[in-house]
């Protein structure tokens, strides 16, 4: 059973700021406006504008990863770019969710997002406007990781498994940084409705086969240890750097 709080949303989404940088949203309009929005992230690029940061934002971001970290694969640089985006979708979402009982609307159409920012990835909320807690499904899942899997699998042929997985993962430290802040401050009822609405979000098909129930392990790899001294993350589905061509997908 997910309990839940009402507290109304401030316009500002000022309690999410003492959770940390992965949980922080800004409202209103950004400096640099236009940002494109999330939908202009997901939508078919138009081929002529390659190099534009508003008219192709996840190419964009993919080349600044790969410039940046000096990355030897462009689908290391995705799978990198994509799961660094995830866990900042849900961790304002859960955040809101076992803090408020409420969820901002994040539809992609009102979150803008600087894809040549740093990390973790800059957003913004055009405008805050409130759903119950159980919306984080719909809001996260549904509204960005599924059309965002599907243009990174479209563009550069990655794998659903693997970029599922990324979001799982990114799931599972969501609820790591929450469940830490709520202890060290005494919120045990955030702690009981962050794990609650997490096990509800685990239990989607998309998301229930992407970590060992029992050691919160990831079942595929991100393919961080293919970075020049990446190493492994800490619930690596390896137990050592595997040999060239021995990641799971």
């Amino acid at each position: 059973m997910v309990l839940l709080l009402f507290v109304d949303l401030d316009p500002e989404l000022a309690e999410l700021g003492p959770l940390g940088g992965f949980f922080v949203l800004r409202t209103g309009v950004p400096p640099r406006d236009p940002l494109p929005t999330l939908a202009q992230a997901y939508a078919t690029p138009r081929p002529e504008t390659e190099d534009d940061v508003y008219a192709n934002p996840i190419t964009f971001r993919v080349r600044k990863v790969t410039e940046s970290l000096h990355v030897p694969e462009v689908r290391i640089a995705v799978s990198i770019a994509q799961q660094a985006l995830a866990a900042r979708l849900w961790s304002i979402a859960l955040g809101a969710a076992a803090l408020y009982g409420q969820v901002p609307d994040l539809d992609p159409r009102l979150l803008r997002w600087d894809p040549d920012g740093s990390a973790p990835d800059d957003l913004w909320l055009s405008e805050v406007r409130a759903l119950p807690a159980t919306a984080v499904d719909e809001v996260v899942r549904a509204g960005h990781l599924a059309p965002l899997a599907a243009v990174l699998h479209s563009r550069y042929r990655i794998s659903p498994g693997l970029l599922w997985g990324n979001a799982g993962s990114a799931l599972a430290g969501a609820v790591r940084l929450l469940d830490r802040w709520a202890r060290a401050n005494g919120r045990t009822d955030v702690i009981d409705r962050a794990h609650a609405l997490a096990s509800r979000l685990f239990a989607h098909p998309d998301l229930s086969g992407t970590l060992d129930p029992h050691t919160l392990r990831r079942r595929s790899c991100c393919l961080y240890y293919r970075l020049p001294g990446g190493g492994l993350c800490g619930d690596c589905c390896f137990d050592r750097p595997p040999g060239p061509g021995a990641a799971r997908s």
